[in-house]
């Protein structure tokens, strides 16, 4: 394999001035820029780009840490992220972090040994005090999840506005008994999801009923779970809000098995508008995230950030949306 230094001899010029042609510098003549591609191209010259880019302290390499790869609501969002990193020449390297804080910490050893530019958190399981300090000394962005007062960046949206939106829309429909299939975690949507639709019941004068919230893990299995027990509580709910899609299709069949019908003896919505969300049968009710957006507003502060141009962290919450379909409205 031809390296650096049979190129100069090949095209007649220094060392210093393939480099130079190679970094894209202005101070090499056209003549000489030609003359040094042309070798390059006949020697089928290689750089190393891993040593070149250490040199400028630098790898071109992100990390994008989510908590669950198998989750279809996070591919739009990483192909954000990948579209706006490979526009301006950085790789993303996807990490599946399960929602563990030593795996999350295994990953974040690459960028304390600098073979990652910066970091893409889409759900940080570590404390406040230690993403506070991993944004001190790095690169880091918050995607979809955050931790607030951390003094890190993030992107978002407004999770207890959209919640309050979806269950309002089941009380428009008359619905009082409304069960709720949330997570037993420390995310903050799921926080605010939660209290978005226990303000949704008390504006409208509907009283909280603890044995109407049941829990899941975002799975399909775990909505079915869920589900059931809502079908088994006494005077059963009407209609249920889960706070993710998988977890609502989940309990479209848990109801179905029972030999009801959604929507007429059970309306459902569900949480993000993944793709199968309007191929389910019943087409599926659900707040539509900006997924696609999220990780393209992700990358590009990221890469202030990593230019320097980011002065304070930034705080931004992009617009969520209703979708209304079948699944609560014939």
């Amino acid at each position: 394999m031809a390296n650096i230094r049979e190129v100069a001899k090949r095209a007649g010029v220094s060392v210093a001035t393939v480099s130079r042609v190679l970094n894209g510098r202005d101070s090499v003549s056209e003549e000489t820029k030609e003359r040094v591609l042309k070798a390059i191209k006949e020697l089928n010259y290689h750089p190393n780009l891993l040593g070149r880019n250490l040199r400028r302290s630098e790898t071109k390499m992100i990390l994008a840490l989510m908590p669950n790869v198998s989750n279809p609501f996070y591919a739009r969002v990483v192909k954000g992220i990948e579209d706006v990193a490979h526009k301006n020449g950085y790789n993303v390297m996807l990490c599946n972090t399960d929602s563990d804080i030593n795996r999350e910490k295994v990953y974040l050893e690459i960028l304390k040994n600098r073979l990652a530019d910066g970091v893409i958190f889409m759900a940080p399981t570590m404390s406040k005090e230690e993403l506070t300090l991993i944004g001190e000394n790095y690169p880091v962005v918050q995607c979809c999840e955050y931790i607030e007062g951390a003094g890190v960046s993030y992107v978002s949206i407004d999770n207890f506005s959209a919640a309050y939106k979806a269950v309002k829309h089941l009380i428009g429909l008359g619905h009082k008994r409304i069960g709720m299939i949330s997570c037993e975690n420390n995310f903050v949507s799921t926080k605010q999801r939660e209290a978005g639709y226990k303000k949704a019941l008390e504006d409208s004068g509907i009283e909280f009923d603890e044995k109407l919230i049941k829990y899941g893990d975002y799975s399909f299995k775990s909505g079915v779970r869920a589900a059931k027990q809502l079908l088994v509580v006494e005077e059963r709910p009407t209609a249920i809000f889960a706070i993710s899609d998988i977890m609502a299709i989940g309990a479209i069949r848990a109801i179905k098995e029972e030999g009801l019908k959604v929507p007429e003896d059970i309306a459902v919505v569900g949480f993000d508008d993944i793709s199968f969300a309007s191929m389910y049968d019943p087409m599926l009710t659900t707040i539509s995230q900006p997924k696609y957006d999220l990780g393209c507003v992700a990358m590009e502060l990221l890469i202030k950030h990593m230019s320097g141009k980011l002065e304070e962290p930034q705080r931004i919450f992009l617009e969520h949306e209703l979708i209304i379909r079948e699944s609560t409205v014939k």
